[in-house]
């Protein structure tokens, strides 16, 4: 009997291991590739820089001819994509996790739409451009966060009512973002429309810093709540067994991962499916035993650092960022949909 236990707890230890091996060998190599994609930004562009003349360039060297396009254009893009990327990657895969729900992604439950309706607004109807629009969506980002978490609080939390709820908001406000598109003048709606495609043209190295305290504060904070969350996943009476402060540790998850999304929103505009995508991509490639948080973050700054690439000059013509992983989102959510029809499952 004793012999049989042993053998049982070797088998267990044997798969916990193979699995750590495979979680961080996944996320080396995701790190390589958000590494890679990044100075393949830096390099390659209208004009060809070599690493040399990047590195000086960056080190504070005034090299003619480089310094406007790497410091001013091609920096503050990349920074923006690997930090709207590890932001959208980790929030959706916290919401996902959290909810239980592949479909409880921000793009999908009303959170961006938010953030966009305060942009849009600011664009077309007070003329406002920049910091203004930015500040704007955060709050109204949040606020709307807010407004859909205790509406959806009737009888008790239920993960089902606030995804209903979130898809009924971003219903709604597409709605109102449609009514203010048709009512603005063409020159308007250009500038409103290439907000809500989600584009990394025109960001500013002055966006960093803020965005980096954001996405390292509320992404570490998240990372330390990583292991109640593993412990909310085994349902509220287990984690309530285990010790863990349900409604406490559920709201600060969401509000968390809702600051992240509001943020990189504010910056962005709302870039489609990254937030959708990257945590069951991360899923897949690192294994079912864990939630993949950290791999979520680096599959979603690898997802926005290759869209851009793509969007930028594999394409006959130039497209935003959002439009590629929009692309890259709409056959999985189809797919998602058939996969939970056939198995019965419900929202």
């Amino acid at each position: 009997m004793k012999k049989q236990t042993k053998n049982q707890l070797s088998t267990i230890t044997v798969g916990y291991r193979k699995r750590q091996r495979r979680y961080v060998f996944t996320a080396l190599t995701l790190l390589f590739l958000t590494f890679a994609l990044a100075c393949i930004m830096m390099i390659y562009g209208n004009t060809i820089y070599s690493p040399k003349t990047v590195l000086k360039v960056l080190s504070g060297e005034d090299v003619e001819g480089a310094v406007f396009t790497i410091r001013t254009l091609r920096l503050p893009r990349m920074l923006t994509a690997i930090l709207c990327g590890l932001a959208f990657g980790m929030a959706g895969n916290t919401l996902q996790q959290l909810l239980g729900n592949p479909l409880a992604s921000p793009d999908i439950i009303g959170v961006t739409s938010g953030a966009s309706v305060a942009a849009v607004f600011g664009i077309l109807v007070l003329k406002l451009n920049g910091g203004t629009v930015s500040l704007m969506a955060v709050f109204s980002g949040l606020l709307v966060s807010v407004l859909i978490y205790f509406l959806s609080q009737g009888g008790g939390f239920s993960n089902a009512r606030l995804i209903l709820t979130g898809i009924g908001m971003q219903a709604f406000l597409s709605a109102v973002i449609s009514w203010m598109l048709l009512k603005a003048s063409e020159y308007d709606v250009a500038n409103a429309l290439r907000w809500l495609s989600g584009s990394l043209n025109g960001v500013k190295l002055e966006n960093i810093p803020r965005l980096a305290l954001v996405v390292f504060g509320a992404g570490g904070a998240i990372l330390l709540l990583n292991r109640q969350l593993s412990m909310l996943q085994l349902g509220e009476a287990h984690a309530v067994t285990l010790g863990v402060s349900v409604r406490r540790i559920r709201l600060t998850l969401i509000l968390l991962a809702l600051l992240l999304v509001a943020f990189a929103t504010s910056v962005t505009g709302p870039v489609a499916s990254v937030a959708f995508l990257s945590g069951p991509i991360a899923t897949r490639l690192s294994g079912n035993g864990k939630n993949g948080m950290l791999t979520s973050a680096l599959t979603g700054s690898t997802l926005v650092l290759a869209s851009d690439l793509i969007g930028q000059f594999a394409l006959p013509s130039r497209y935003p960022v959002g439009v590629v992983t929009g692309i890259l989102g709409a056959p999985y959510l189809l797919f998602l949909l058939l996969q939970m029809n056939d198995k019965g499952e419900h929202v």
